[in-house]
């Protein structure tokens, strides 16, 4: 009912919002991409996506197209890889920046091992500067993480914001200079703060650095200052900056997916879970879910007093 390559270019279309995007990743025309989507609406007799000249967004069944389009996807490549006999094998070095340590990306790499268990991943987390760094010296095999806006390299996975974030209580003091939770060099995100606010001639000053984006976190959640975060990717107990603090904007950020030297064992292993990672990719915009709380013990009664009637009885 479904066809894999509809779904597919129905992912593209609903990580990119855009027909003219998707189909540059896809090396489709732009036509094919607009058929592939009518044809899977048709077939599911419902509206996906709303367009007009200017802008692609999901709808309400679009948004629960996605879960059944990666579910179906799944099950059709691990059948493929079965019945073919197509393994994988070799070592993958990958490398994720801190941005995606609270996102759903370990479900992508749980999905991966699961459909290549002979592939050995190693995984290595560090700010986009470094892994950019590693990358370069052969270190790494395949790298998901931020690039500067002028850095042509890469293959974009989604195009977001940078915008000011921190406790929804903080207020700042326009004389004073604006307090900074930033990651150390060479950190895109601290180097696109820095630039921005030196633009602006506004003073700062450093109140909290560290190399965790958990660290980060705790710092802005106590107040302590604000940090230049991914809209997209604003951690719970945390809140965009209003503009009426004059903040200086902080333009757009790409994350992309970025290849190293291709080794033989490496390649295949690479090229498969950038495929995985690009079909998954809104996945990287939604933290998990939080678990459910179970639900609370009623209290112990207390002892009946001697003499009392026995509880549930009436008192004479």
């Amino acid at each position: 009912m479904y066809q894999p390559t509809q779904l597919r270019t129905f992912l593209a279309v609903a990580q990119t919002l855009s027909f003219t995007q998707a189909a540059r990743r896809l090396g489709l025309r732009q036509s094919t991409v607009s058929q592939h989507v009518r044809r899977l609406e048709e077939a599911t007799g419902r509206a996906l996506f709303t367009r007009d000249t200017h802008s692609v967004e999901l709808t309400e069944d679009g948004e629960a197209m996605l879960g059944f389009a990666h579910r179906l996807l799944d099950v059709h490549e691990q059948a493929a890889a079965f019945f073919t006999g197509t393994r994988l094998r070799g070592r993958l070095r990958f490398g994720a920046s801190e941005d995606f340590v609270l996102t759903r990306l370990p479900e992508i790499l749980e999905s991966f091992r699961s459909d290549h268990p002979e592939v050995d991943l190693e995984l290595t987390v560090e700010l986009s500067g470094t892994l950019h760094e590693q990358l370069a010296a052969g270190k790494l095999d395949l790298v998901l993480a931020k690039r500067r806006p002028e850095d042509p390299r890469g293959e974009p996975v989604w195009h977001d914001e940078l915008v000011w974030i921190g406790a929804e209580r903080l207020r700042l003091d326009a004389g004073r200079p604006v307090p900074l939770i930033v990651f150390p060099p060479p950190g895109i995100t601290r180097a696109l703060a820095l630039e921005a606010l030196e633009r602006q001639g506004r003073s700062w000053r450093i109140v909290c650095t560290s190399g965790s984006l958990n660290g980060l976190i705790a710092a802005a959640r106590a107040g302590l200052g604000v940090m230049a975060h991914s809209r997209g990717l604003i951690p719970p107990g945390l809140v965009r900056i209003p503009d009426r603090a004059g903040l200086p904007e902080l333009g757009k950020v790409d994350f992309v997916l970025v290849h190293g030297r291709r080794r033989t064992s490496a390649e295949s292993a690479a090229d498969a879970l950038a495929a995985a990672i690009l079909a998954g990719g809104d996945r990287l915009h939604r933290r998990p879910a939080a678990p459910r709380p179970a639900a609370p013990r009623p209290a112990p009664l207390p002892p009946a007093a001697e003499g009392s009637p026995p509880r549930g009885a009436a008192a004479p």
